[in-house]
């Protein structure tokens, strides 16, 4: 493989694990934070975040994925992962801009992140066949 085509894999490689971290993050952002502040209560008023917050992780997120995404399309071929990434964002985006805040919103969100986190793996593993 040419100089090019090592840069180009290795920032869609780094990409895609910085997704799946981020992927990773959201999720116990999600599900432990809540359970952290129910179960101390005082912590609620240190540890309270800002609506605001999910918008702007989503304004980075959503082209970091669709960039990751293409770019694996491109290399191995299969289009599967990007279908699923962009139903794993658009979960997100409905949970971040549509829904009010709750359980809902958390299940959602929650859902979203997997749906991510899984389509960055498949795009990683399948982009690694595709270089052995």
């Amino acid at each position: 493989m040419h100089e090019a085509g090592r840069a180009t894999g290795g920032t869609v490689d780094w990409l895609d694990r910085v997704a799946l971290s981020c992927s990773a993050a959201c999720l116990i952002h999600c599900l432990a934070l809540p359970l952290v502040v129910a179960a101390l209560p005082a912590l609620s008023t240190m540890l309270d975040v800002p609506e605001a917050f999910h918008r702007w992780v989503l304004l980075l997120a959503a082209p970091a994925a669709a960039l990751a995404l293409a770019q694996g399309r491109r290399r191995h071929g299969r289009g599967w992962p990007l279908v699923v990434g962009a139903g794993g964002v658009a979960l997100l985006v409905v949970a971040a801009l549509v829904m009010p805040e709750g359980w809902g919103e958390t299940a959602t969100t929650v859902a979203g992140s997997l749906l991510l986190g899984w389509a960055h793996l498949a795009n990683w593993r399948l982009r690694r066949r595709c270089a052995g």
